[in-house]
């Protein structure tokens, strides 16, 4: 046994409590992680207000990237020093949506990913003998987590851990949802409602997509300047005016795409009425489990309104995590403008306050850079 320090999660609605807890060596099939940098995602805070029901004591964090101190038996792609990203939805590589380039919706891990255990359905954290659950196996608001192999993705050692963090969750949902769901062409117009992590990750992707206009819509003015710097043509305070809005700025028509970053059932209606008759309108935003929307359906049908959702950027991470990496390093995807807090994580709840607040960019919790002991 080793002593973690983690942020955890007793009660909904309560702060967390950084303290000392006990972590159990890798098993087979495991590895040992010394986190380097992890994320503060609205996912995480949905634990903590109860809307995803988590069994509690639990500690949070499924956005993380790290250096792998040690391996259980079995283990033979990953070693000691290397550098990883953490995937909170890890695949088998053998059922049906593997084998069909669908790996992101694989469901041999669904139950521990659920349950906060790892794949045996055990615990590796615990507090005075009392087991401690940990999200998407990960549990990444501490210093070091056990976590599964199929959960890393080994990336270069010059990608910084904060960019790596990133990548294992708000980047590569938003940027995935263009490139691998919508395929967003050249030249094309692009509407995207939010500019959290998410928003911001599609104007990368985007961008990056070499899309003609990216126009995005928030309630908040004080994100302008962050989305323009990102890649943004045009940030528009969401009105009641914003459906004609987008027509006004894409020839009458309606963008080309639509992307709802939020998952509140009110925009992703609103996004089906910018996109233009043949458009593409994609969820990005989770909504909660119980929410339905109202379509037109005739309107589907009439205009060919193509809707579809993207879970986790539709991404296969094996792949998707180095070729975002590789593009941040060339300065195609600046990964690294989107961090604009850092905090240390006995501020956790400083951290959570600060997103809820709708603050521009995100925050990280950076951890000690030293030896990776």
């Amino acid at each position: 046994m080793m002593q973690v320090e983690a942020a955890v999660m007793y009660a909904v609605g309560e702060p967390l409590v950084v303290e000392s807890l006990e972590l159990e060596a890798p098993r087979a099939g495991e590895v040992l992680v010394k986190i380097g940098a992890s994320g503060v995602c609205h996912s995480d805070y949905h634990v903590v207000s109860g809307q995803s029901g988590h069994d509690l004591p639990v500690v949070l964090g499924h956005e993380g990237a790290g250096t792998i101190v040690a391996v259980g038996d079995g283990v033979g792609e990953l070693a000691p020093g290397d550098h990883v990203v953490l995937s909170w939805i890890p695949f088998c590589g053998e059922c049906f949506f593997c084998t069909h380039e669908q790996t992101h919706l694989c469901k041999a891990y669904i139950g521990p990913l659920w349950a906060g255990t790892m794949t045996d359905g055990s615990n590796r954290l615990s507090k005075d003998g009392q087991p401690v659950r940990q999200l998407s196996m990960l549990a990444t608001w501490a210093d070091h987590a056990v976590v599964p192999a199929v959960s890393c993705v080994k990336i270069a050692p010059s990608i910084p851990f904060e960019v790596g963090a990133l990548l294992g969750c708000a980047v590569t949902t938003g940027v995935g949802a263009v490139l691998n769901r919508a395929k967003v062409e050249p030249g094309s117009s692009v509407a995207i409602i939010g500019a959290g992590g998410v928003g911001l990750s599609l104007i990368m992707g985007a961008r990056f997509a070499m899309a003609g206009r990216i126009i995005v819509f928030d309630v908040s003015l004080e994100k302008q300047a962050l989305a323009i710097e990102m890649g943004a043509t045009d940030f528009v305070v969401s009105s009641d005016n914003s459906i004609e809005t987008v027509r006004d700025m894409t020839d009458g028509l309606g963008a080309d795409y639509v992307f709802e970053a939020v998952g509140l059932v009110p925009l992703q209606e609103m996004a089906l009425e910018m996109v233009r008759p043949g458009g593409q309108v994609v969820f990005v935003g989770m909504a909660g489990n119980d929410e339905c929307m109202s379509l037109s359906a005739a309107s589907i049908t009439r205009d060919e309104k193509l809707v579809s959702g993207s879970m986790f950027g539709s991404a296969r991470t094996d792949r998707d995590f180095n070729l975002y990496a590789d593009s941040y390093e060339q300065g195609l995807l600046p990964v690294d403008q989107l961090v604009t807090r850092r905090y240390g994580l006995s501020d956790i709840n400083e951290a959570i306050d600060a997103m809820l607040g709708g603050m521009p960019g995100r925050g990280v919790i950076v951890f000690d850079a030293g030896d990776d002991a």
